[in-house]
């Protein structure tokens, strides 16, 4: 079977024709007696992986063991709630297994110093460990099918394909290295480019370490409107190509070029997806290109209650803060406990403003004096709701009630907004 590629782009896909590719994209690969999954987690929840991820479990459930595995990178293990409300009731819970990318894993090779100095441009020599699930490796699967999302990516550039599995089914080292990769690369040259540094590493690794595990990747392009998202592209297969097309669609759907640089922009992260700026930033990542020198980022965070998804990312965070770009490269340079958790760096990195602009987070989980201990400034989440009224701002440009003019963005996630001006630059 060659790839399957199904595009819709005035409707959407319906849930016939889904049905019918999905099934479709099973034929080669029967009789099949277990199967894994890796969708990812509730932070995805407008993907369609939920809905997908469903599907596939009544097409094969009869017929063999299915697993499912939520690629979550370093993000928190999914509450049985955010499962339900992910991938609907009717998959037993004992299905679901959670990924550990600091102690279910298991090295399968290392890219060359040589090459990630290349793809670098001599910014990092070091080879670069690769570690992914040991599932992954499990012989018994006869088909592992990887399902995710194609959108505009701080780190690799374009979410998805083989980064649901070096980072999504990742381990420690492999994340640490290439999120600190792009990160000191730059994350203005990486936004929404098919062919970064990180994409290049990733691109070796399918290359020399995954060709002999069974891996169907099923990719999706989505956006959202109010509570529920459409499906523009589905893209099957295992060839890179079906990434780059996907890509293509993803510049249409999820990219919005603004004529003029923003000085307010306000952001909304719904709470039961985000709950740690870890995720939340997504917020500054997707929109430091489109504000003004000077301006402002407003995020109404409902449901951040931390920092890092784990104990220690969040104890790390909290200790030296979104101090920007070049301080915290000399703090990472000082600490060993830095050093040893280079995801955090990178972090750190991409959530400063570099005195650009201000970022305030309104919560109602944290302090004033937490918020402000990070390098943010802090607005209480009510004064938010009633100057912004988030619940009923039309995406794009809005006026408050005392004539402030401010740029609305209800999923940061979903998208990448870019001045004009600012591309390429």
């Amino acid at each position: 079977m060659g790839d399957i590629i199904l595009v819709e782009r005035e409707r959407g896909i319906k849930e016939g024709d889904l049905i019918e590719a999905l099934e479709a994209s099973l034929e080669d690969y029967r009789p099949l007696k277990r199967v894994l999954l890796l969708p990812p987690d509730i932070t995805r929840k407008y993907s369609f992986a939920g809905r997908i991820t469903a599907l596939y479990y009544n097409l094969l459930k009869s017929s063999c063991h299915i697993d499912i595995m939520p690629a979550l990178g370093t993000h928190m293990k999914m509450s049985k709630e955010e499962i339900n409300e992910m991938f609907g009731s009717s998959i037993p819970e004992d299905r679901f297994i959670a990924h550990n990318w600091r102690n279910d894993v298991v090295k399968i090779g290392e890219i060359p110093g040589d090459f990630v100095n290349g793809v670098s441009e001599g910014i990092i020599d070091e080879p670069i460990e690769v570690e992914i699930n040991r599932r992954l490796l499990d012989k018994d699967y006869d088909l592992i099918i990887s399902i995710g999302q194609v959108v505009p990516h701080e780190v690799s550039g374009m979410a998805n394909y083989t980064k649901n599995i070096f980072v999504g089914c990742g381990g420690k080292r492999t994340i640490d290295k290439t999120h600190l990769l792009g990160a000191f690369y730059g994350l203005e040259r990486i936004l929404g480019r098919i062919d970064s540094p990180v994409r290049k590493v990733f691109d070796y690794g399918e290359e020399n370490f995954l060709k002999n595990i069974p891996i169907l990747y099923v990719l999706t392009v989505t956006t959202q409107i109010d509570n529920s998202s459409t499906l523009w592209g589905l893209f099957i297969g295992r060839d890179r190509k079906i990434f780059e097309e996907a890509s293509e669609l993803s510049w249409e759907k999820n990219i919005t070029f603004i004529e003029r640089p923003i000085k307010k922009i306000v952001t909304f992260l719904e709470e039961r997806e985000f709950k740690s700026t870890w995720l939340g930033n997504k917020s500054v990542y997707r929109t430091r290109l489109a504000i003004d020198s000077g301006g402002e980022l407003i995020i109404i965070a409902p449901g951040v209650r931390q920092f890092g998804e784990d104990r220690e990312n969040d104890r790390l965070i909290r200790k030296y803060g979104y101090a920007g770009r070049d301080r915290v490269i000399e703090l990472f340079r000082e600490n060993r406990d830095l050093r040893e958790n280079q995801s955090v760096v990178a972090h750190l990195i991409h959530g400063s403003s570099d005195g650009k602009f201000t970022i305030t987070y309104a919560v109602k989980h944290l302090t004033q004096e937490e918020v402000e201990g990070v390098n943010y400034r802090y607005m209480p989440l009510e004064e938010a709701y009633n100057k912004y009224k988030p619940e009923g701002a039309k995406e794009g440009f809005n006026i408050t009630e005392e004539g402030e003019e401010f740029f609305f963005i209800r999923n940061p996630a979903l998208g990448l907004w870019i001045s004009r001006d600012r591309f390429g630059n």
